[in-house]
C-alpha cells in the first residue's frame, strides 16, 4: 500500500460526484458518517462537496498529488470502493486518468 500512488493522489475525490444509497449512511446501519452526506432523493445521498462546481469531497484531506487521502477510507461509500485502488495500476483506468489530468497529474502507468 505504501507504494500505491492512490494513497497520496486524491484526484478522483476532487473530480466526480459521489452518489450512493441512503442505506449506506451510519444512521441507516451503513458505514458512511451522516455529516459527510447530503440528501439527494429519499433513496439517494451524495458525499458533501462532490456536487460543487469545483468538486472536492469533504472527506479528502491533504494536498492532492502529494499526500491526499480519504479521512473516512474505512467508511467510504460503495462508489468510492468500486473505483478501486488497484484498477488504475493494473488496467490504466480511464476514469483515473481523466481525474488526474483535471488536476495536472500524469496518468498512472498501465
Amino acid at each position: 500500500m505504501a507504494d500505491n500512488p492512490c494513497t497520496r493522489c486524491g484526484a478522483c475525490c476532487a473530480s466526480f460526484r459521489v452518489d450512493f444509497a441512503r442505506e449506506e449512511l451510519a444512521s441507516e446501519g451503513g458505514p458512511v458518517p451522516d455529516g459527510l452526506a447530503v440528501e439527494v432523493t429519499a433513496r439517494t445521498c451524495r458525499m458533501r462537496g462532490t456536487d460543487h462546481a469545483t468538486p472536492r469531497c469533504a472527506a479528502l484531506t491533504g494536498t492532492m498529488g502529494v499526500d491526499a487521502h480519504c479521512a473516512v477510507y474505512e467508511w467510504r461509500p460503495a462508489p468510492c470502493r468500486e473505483f478501486g485502488m488497484l484498477a488504475p495500476l493494473a488496467e490504466g483506468d480511464p476514469a483515473c486518468a481523466l481525474a488526474r489530468a483535471r488536476h495536472g497529474l500524469t496518468p498512472l502507468p498501465a
